[in-house]
């Protein structure tokens, strides 16, 4: 269900704001391992970098110190792949590893993938002020918010840190 918005995979260049990279930055002390959904705009400069189509992140390993994650929200047709899909993997390769895990997704608190991969197993959750995060296109910020409010996910030990982080852009509870 879209609400009357209209997903795509089509447009996939829809990059994290200067300010939460740095924040994302600053909860993994000073570096971005990896970034499993990079694009050729992308300002986030991880240490690896997955770019579809010739890597797809979901694909490929996470076994890193932390990762970064802002997903495709929309629907992969070919692939048949969903943020249902992203936000699984977060999970389970927190699970499995207890690595850090930062996503960055809509607030659908009543979606399946809320409930079977956040609530319960996420370490905290900062939902953010802005109330249409304006995501930066082709590199550029254009201007228009998202259609909807967003949310930081947390998956890891470091609480502590990325409560003091995410409290300046939104409200952060833990789980």
């Amino acid at each position: 269900m879209t609400a009357g918005r209209k997903n795509s995979f089509t447009n996939t260049d829809w990059n994290t704001p200067q300010k939460y990279v740095d924040a994302v930055n600053e909860v993994f002390g000073g570096k971005i391992c990896l970034d499993p959904c990079s694009n050729m705009w992308s300002i986030v400069n991880a240490e690896k970098e997955y770019i579809f189509p010739e890597y797809d992140g979901l694909k490929e390993s996470w076994v890193f110190q932390n990762v970064f994650v802002n997903p495709p929200y929309g629907r992969n047709k070919d692939e048949k792949t969903s943020i249902y899909d992203w936000i699984k993997k977060c999970y389970e390769t927190y699970d499995k590893y207890e690595n850090d895990i930062l996503l960055l997704i809509p607030v659908a608190t009543n979606t399946k993938h809320w409930k079977n991969y956040i609530w319960g197993k996420a370490s905290s959750i900062c939902f953010l002020y802005d109330t249409r995060l304006r995501f930066l296109q082709n590199g550029k910020d254009d201007g228009k918010g998202a259609p909807m409010a967003c949310s930081m996910i947390y998956y890891g030990n470091n609480i502590e840190k990325f409560v003091e982080v995410f409290s300046r852009f939104g409200w952060v509870i833990t789980l």
